[in-house]
């Protein structure tokens, strides 16, 4: 097939390539920059110019794609509200070109989308009153999954290697400009995790074998406690670990507040036994422990 890979250059979608390519499938890879094109040059894939704000151009993208897999998003998280309904924008443009096809439609969305009350997030549950703002990319891609398009959804949770691993990178920075590394309450609140190399083959697999309307969650591991996070970060920093009560949340934590205390434990059980996906890759916490925590190598 060819497939149109938005984020094609990003953490994830650079992985994604390699699993695309291995399956026998060409790549239309989208960016933003002449410095991604040459990446994607070099990596034996077609490319296509465009920023998440070209409506116009992405639909040009998928148009004459098979199968599109949309892991673009724009991760400045002091506008995070912002970014969720403009990937909102963007799923439904690429669902204004598959409508009436059987081409799939893979999106990108978080395991929190799936939490319910008891136990871990699990893929046959959307919480449809989830505080994050990311649900606004599961609500349009319902809507065009009512529009008569393929939909499937990965749903991430911290995806991570020895240079970058989902919130806790920007949480690594907070920890520096703060002098210490913060964890809420007792630090018991869980996060599910995955390598991005286990995370690329399950895009893969999802085009491959996913069904219309299936949810994925690429959980690797269930829950890490964030208090074992704290006290290997404060580690590799050198800096003291401590806890903060809630009152103190927002005020030490500014942004990351509204995920600092989050307690996301998550399955991928189902997931295992629809595509066979068995991941391999190291834990979280043995890639922050190999990480290199000098100044600006977790940026």
């Amino acid at each position: 097939m060819r497939v149109f890979l938005t984020g094609a250059t990003g953490f994830i979608g650079s992985h994604v390539i390699a699993e695309l390519l291995a399956a026998g499938h060409d790549v239309l890879g989208m960016t933003r920059s002449d410095k991604g094109a040459e990446a994607l040059k070099e990596a034996g894939v077609a490319v296509h110019h465009a920023a998440l704000e070209d409506l116009e151009s992405i639909r040009a993208g998928a148009a004459g794609a098979d199968a599109v897999i949309h892991t673009a998003f724009d991760h400045d998280f002091s506008r995070f509200v912002e970014n969720c309904e403009k990937d909102r924008r963007v799923i439904g443009a690429l669902a204004d070109v598959l409508k009436g096809s059987d081409r799939p439609l893979i999106i990108t969305s978080g395991v929190g989308m799936g939490e319910q009350e008891g136990g871990p997030a699990v893929e046959t549950v959307f919480n449809v009153k989830h505080r994050n703002p990311r649900i606004a990319s599961e609500e349009a891609g319902n809507a065009a999954q009512e529009a008569g398009v393929d939909v499937r959804v990965v749903r991430l949770p911290q995806v991570h290697d020895t240079a970058k691993q989902g919130l806790i990178s920007p949480y690594i920075a907070i920890c520096r400009e703060k002098g210490a590394v913060a964890y809420v309450g007792d630090g018991g609140n869980r996060y599910s995790a995955a390598h991005v190399g286990d995370v690329a083959k399950l895009y893969a697999l999802a085009l491959d074998k996913g069904r219309r309307g299936e949810r994925y969650n690429a959980v690797a591991e269930e829950g890490v406690p964030m208090r074992r996070i704290a006290e290997v970060v404060g580690a590799g920093l050198g800096l003291p670990v401590k806890s903060v009560s809630a009152e103190e949340v927002q005020t030490h934590f500014g942004w990351f507040a509204l995920f600092a205390g989050f307690d996301l434990p998550a399955s991928s059980a189902l997931t295992r036994q629809r595509l066979g996906w068995t991941p391999v890759g190291p834990g979280l916490i043995d890639d922050l422990e190999r990480m290199d925590y000098s100044a600006g190598a977790a940026a």
